[in-house]
């Protein structure tokens, strides 16, 4: 039986994440302002084909899968992202003096914006921040790091956007931060987990001192629409 986790992105959508999802029973994407991230039931050629029929001109979307496929010819396959899918094991938090972190909201939204371009922890866009629980840390009225939210295919919430300003690593703010979502999501009896590119050793290494274990590994694929 397939693990709720095999297809995230999928059993988000089609159950907490509804309210952000569009097109059919059975192939599903979040509103463009929120993220590009598209799941497929099936992640079958017909899946594919309803997802063209049912998405604007020039769409690209993001699909997660534990398994590898070719992206059929309607679609132009832009980039593949090799990563781990990890899952929080313990039931209490790791031993940490707390962090100072403020509830970021829509009036941060252009700062959460730029850290995202200097940093590329992934998708990041203006509505993202509706999907929950985005936290920071400033520096001089700065944002200079955060974390938050994405999918919550319960009884599973992951923890994404983790990132760090360049001049401010080493801190121990992503530890925090991290720390913070975890505790948020445990008070919910639900579980963290998280995505994270398969070379990026140190954040690997951070996510298992925290608690974290590799379940799977797992493949992003990023394509594009093509026009007919």
């Amino acid at each position: 039986m397939e693990h709720i986790l095999d297809n995230p992105i999928y059993n988000s959508l089609q159950a907490a994440h509804h309210i952000f999802a569009s097109g059919t029973e059975n192939v599903k994407y979040y509103s463009g302002d929120i993220a590009p991230f598209a799941g497929l039931k099936d992640n079958s050629i017909e899946d594919f084909e309803s997802l063209y029929e049912n998405s604007a001109e020039e769409s690209t979307f993001v699909v997660f899968t534990p398994v590898a496929y070719d992206i059929p010819n309607r679609w132009k396959l832009v980039h593949q992202i090799d990563m781990f899918q990890m899952v929080y094991e313990p039931k209490e938090l790791p031993t940490e003096n707390d962090l100072d972190f403020m509830n970021l909201d829509i009036s941060h939204v252009e700062e959460m914006l730029a850290l995202v371009k200097l940093t590329e922890p992934g998708p990041f866009r203006s509505r993202t921040i509706e999907l929950g629980n985005y936290t920071g840390v400033f520096n001089e009225d700065k944002l200079v790091a955060m974390a938050g939210h994405r999918f919550n295919p319960t009884p599973y919430v992951e923890i994404s956007a983790v990132c760090t300003h360049p001049n401010h690593l080493g801190k121990g703010y992503a530890f925090g931060l991290i720390r913070e979502q975890i505790k948020r999501i445990l008070e919910k009896s639900e579980t963290p987990f998280l995505h994270v590119r398969n070379d990026n050793d140190g954040a690997v290494k951070l996510y298992k001192k925290l608690g974290f274990h590799i379940r799977t590994e797992m493949i992003a694929y990023v394509f594009q629409k093509i026009a007919v």
